[in-house]
């Protein structure tokens, strides 16, 4: 493998491990507040990338409206989630909640499957072009789903850090008894951060068209593991741990492709799970909790 090839690969990780990367935001979010693995977050991408195919497809809209119409859509759909299917479990066992997360996951696909068919829907690139350096010819669309991607982590976290709702999300994920005695309104706090973690989906969703540009179904289940496993590796309720795990990923699968074994990258990267949660159960950056008894 030259040194060409070796830089189109990385870039091509970089691409597909910015998009496990925002997907992987949004698992840990949720978790980091109220301890839900929310497995039917990858069927919201799914649902994001129908929106942004009928929106270019079937209404014409340009691109930039179709995605933010996904985003919009995506949004909303976490919050009806997290409203009708979470808050009532909200003082269940882990596990009740957990098996609705799945049981949510099961009627978004099949929901897909007798609204939009069970074929694939393929559309046109969204951004096409290549910019070469040198002797390295780099996709645009790889460019600027890196690119987007980056902003969308930065905002993300600068909205955690330095706003009066990023404070009180992470209020809630310290403590969330103690929050509410401070006042803290929680059902409020959880619902903000299914809508963030969603619109991040939405926006996954738009930016995966950008280098897969088809829709179908189940598509969201794979990619929602995926970006489960880069959030389990990079700490899970980690924010900089989603982003390192989704790069992580994203660059691994690019490797293994290169020296031709690509029928395998799936079950390298479980592998790999495997062996850092063997020696580091908690991730990358993820951080012991003790139990008080």
């Amino acid at each position: 493998m030259n040194f060409s090839t070796l830089i189109v690969q990385l870039v091509n990780g970089l691409q597909t491990g910015s998009v496990y990367a925002l997907v992987a935001l949004g698992y840990s979010m949720v978790y980091g507040i109220i301890l839900l693995l929310n497995f039917a977050h990858g069927d919201i991408i799914m649902v994001g990338a129908y929106m942004v195919y009928y929106g270019i497809a079937s209404f014409a809209f340009p691109p930039v409206v179709a995605v933010i119409l996904a985003v919009i859509v995506s949004t909303a759909l976490g919050v009806i989630i997290e409203k009708v299917a979470y808050t009532p479990l909200r003082n269940a066992p882990r596990l009740s909640l957990l098996i609705t997360a799945i049981g949510v996951s099961f009627l978004l696909e099949n929901g897909a499957q007798m609204i939009f068919g069970a074929d694939q829907k393929s559309m046109s690139p969204m951004v096409s072009g290549n910019v070469r350096i040198g002797s390295v010819s780099i996709s645009m669309a790889a460019i600027v789903t890196i690119l987007v991607s980056v902003a969308a982590m930065v905002l993300l976290t600068l909205f955690v850090n330095k706003t009066k709702m990023g404070k009180a999300m992470r209020a809630v994920s310290e403590d969330m008894g103690a929050a509410q005695l401070m006042g803290i309104s929680l059902n409020r706090t959880i619902s903000i951060t299914f809508a963030v973690g969603s619109a991040l989906a939405g926006l996954g969703s738009a930016l995966y068209l950008c280098a897969y540009p088809q829709a179908s179904p189940t598509m969201g289940s794979m990619l929602g593991i995926k970006a489960f496993v880069a959030a389990v590796l990079g700490g899970i309720g980690s924010i900089p741990g989603a982003v390192l795990g989704g790069f992580a990923i994203g660059i691994l699968e690019a490797l293994v492709s290169a020296v031709h074994l690509s029928m395998w990258k799936d079950a390298v990267v479980f592998l790999v799970l495997i062996v850092v949660l063997l020696f580091k159960p908690t991730g990358f950056l993820g951080r012991k909790i003790q139990e008080k008894v």
